[in-house]
């Protein structure tokens, strides 16, 4: 092995050491963006980018197993990526479906489904559902799969739902309006009953949340990296981490 590669294994093991367990973020969610970006450097098609980066996402969750992260959000597709030409998004959504079957074959993590999924081509939703349903009684961490995913798509479902299921009760405008709240409507949100997002992990270098997470994210943290997300690395996973343990947060305060 060149000396390098040495240094650099040893930079990492004394990095992963160093990280205090107390101070660890209970859900990271992650923006896996840079895929297209990764694949026209490399001289080739988006798809070759989208199926680099499909293939990096189980080994990014064994590192958040090792460091016992329960919940992690993976925003594979926007509401706004189904804009996309045909001749893009289909083999993207194909590509979607093999990363999620591959995941949930591993039966290591139990995956949850998040987004419009009634805006995905009927065959892709039923076999997103499938994998996820495969999963249900696995003990692993937590893995929502965000796909058609928008997060104001996500309140506007949210608040729909609040609305049906109070209409089927009977409540009263007037009541309803006097009862609502933010737990009201968070109770109605894709990730309900789950915890809030600690650590919120752009890649590419891009520098904002574009609406991801946009209710769970009140008190994230946030880490921007410059890599595409096929070239994410454990130790820049790790830098992640030492710099969330490193913050004070404050949580608005």
């Amino acid at each position: 092995m060149p000396v390098r590669d040495v240094l650099y294994a040893a930079y990492e093991r004394r990095l992963a050491a160093s990280l205090p367990a107390d101070r660890l973020p209970h859900h990271v969610g992650v923006i896996l963006d840079g895929n297209r970006r990764w694949a026209a450097d490399q001289g080739s098609h988006s798809a070759t980018g989208h199926r680099a980066g499909a293939a990096r996402i189980a080994e990014f969750l064994g590192w958040c197993d090792e460091v016992g992260i329960g919940v992690v959000t993976l925003w594979l597709l926007s509401t706004d990526n189904l804009a996309r030409p045909r001749t893009e998004l289909a083999p993207l959504l194909g590509i979607i479906e093999d990363a999620v079957s591959g995941l949930a074959q591993r039966q290591r993590w139990r995956l949850h489904l998040v987004g419009s999924l009634d805006l995905l081509p009927a065959e892709t939703a039923r076999g997103l559902k499938a994998a996820a349903e495969s999963t249900r009684e696995v003990s692993g961490a937590l893995v929502n799969i965000a796909v058609g995913y928008g997060g104001r798509q996500e309140v506007v479902d949210a608040v729909r739902s609040l609305l049906h299921d109070h209409a089927a009760r009977g409540t009263t405008l007037a009541d309803l309006a006097g009862s609502l709240d933010a737990d009201a409507i968070a109770a109605h949100l894709y990730t309900s009953g789950q915890p809030d997002c600690d650590l919120i992990i752009r890649t590419s270098g891009e520098q904002r949340l574009s609406g991801f997470l946009l209710w769970q994210s009140v008190h994230s943290e946030f880490w921007f990296c410059e890599a595409y997300w096929p070239d994410f690395r454990r130790v820049d996973f790790l830098r992640a981490l030492r710099d969330y343990a490193a913050r004070g947060r404050r949580f608005g305060g």
